[in-house]
């Protein structure tokens, strides 16, 4: 019987981008505008939701919710890569990993849950329009927004508590910028089998369910759309979803890219660019994508300009 005599590793060393050199101002320069940009367009659909009666609709509803999850998201990784950039990596402990990685799975299930939410509403709206108003009502909202959260809350519970499982004792290097599931389960010396199966499980019913659903809404809307005899009224009714659809696009790719179809081990220099466009740059897309090409959030930014511009009455 062989006597273990290993010691728990209780930090993890993040290598974040390397050394930079010349070039770490400017990149910590960038990255640090980017950010600021999401934070300030994902708030101000937020606010806008919130405070235009013209956008008190469901899919406005949804899209703040969206907008919400980008900002939990980014917040979680963002700091600490701005911080990894200008030091050239770090330690963090082991603990603070498990919970960043809990709390980037929260709003990455959160938001494949609302973009098929958003979906739905886009369905009834252009499929059933008589019962729009009865079926998207706003206590309906409610209950989806509560139990796509509440989802993304216990799924991401459920991988936690099997990560907290794991031990750490021989390799305590992670060649990236933010602790995500593969290279941390690569580190661990006890077995990772029921954590690799739940997080499969957990992955693909998210992502297959909600992109099944979207794809088949989506295919039912453009029969209904193809149905509609009116030019303008097709017209109308394709630019309410096109925004949606590049969103979904945009999302679905680069996650599939990096955690369904990644790139091999020994790209790590791709696997990093993919993560850097998933996690800085689709969060400040999706706000900019709805608010340049729909009316009605460019129409209440404009207002609400207006009125800020206005000089106070004295």
């Amino acid at each position: 019987m062989v006597k273990r005599n290993q010691s728990t590793i209780t930090e993890f060393l993040l290598l974040g981008f390397g050394e930079l050199h010349n070039i770490k101002i400017l990149v910590f320069t960038l990255f640090l505008v980017i950010h600021i940009m999401t934070l300030i367009s994902n708030v101000l659909v937020i606010v806008l939701v919130g405070v235009s009666q013209s956008l008190h609709s469901p899919m406005y509803f949804f899209l703040s919710q969206l907008s919400l999850s980008e900002i939990l998201f980014t917040s979680d990784i963002v700091p600490n890569m701005l911080w990894l950039i200008l030091v050239g990596g770090g330690k963090v402990l082991v603990a603070r990993c498990m919970a960043q990685l809990y709390l980037l799975t929260v709003p990455t299930i959160a938001q494949c849950l609302f973009l098929a939410a958003m979906s739905f509403d886009r369905h009834v709206a252009i499929c059933r329009p008589l019962h729009y108003a009865t079926i998207m009502t706003f206590s309906h909202q409610l209950q989806l927004v509560i139990a796509c959260w509440f989802i993304g809350f216990t799924l991401a519970l459920f991988i936690y508590i099997f990560l907290k499982q794991l031990t750490f004792c021989h390799l305590n290097t992670i060649n990236h910028f933010y602790c995500d599931i593969a290279p941390v389960l690569q580190l661990s010396c006890s077995s990772t089998s029921s954590v690799e199966l739940v997080t499969a499980v957990v992955a693909f019913s998210v992502l297959l369910s909600t992109f099944t659903f979207i794809v088949v809404s989506y295919v039912s809307i453009i029969w209904a759309i193809f149905k509609i005899s009116s030019s303008v009224g097709r017209h109308k009714a394709f630019s309410t979803c096109s925004s949606h659809l590049i969103i979904v696009c945009m999302y679905y790719g680069t996650l599939s890219s990096i955690y369904i179809f990644p790139p091999r081990e020994n790209s790590i220099d791709l696997n990093k660019s993919l993560s850097i466009l998933y996690t800085l740059v689709t969060p400040l897309f999706n706000p900019l994508i709805y608010s340049l090409r729909n009316q009605d959030i460019k129409a209440a930014i404009f207002k609400y300009m207006t009125f800020l511009g206005k000089p106070m009455k004295t």
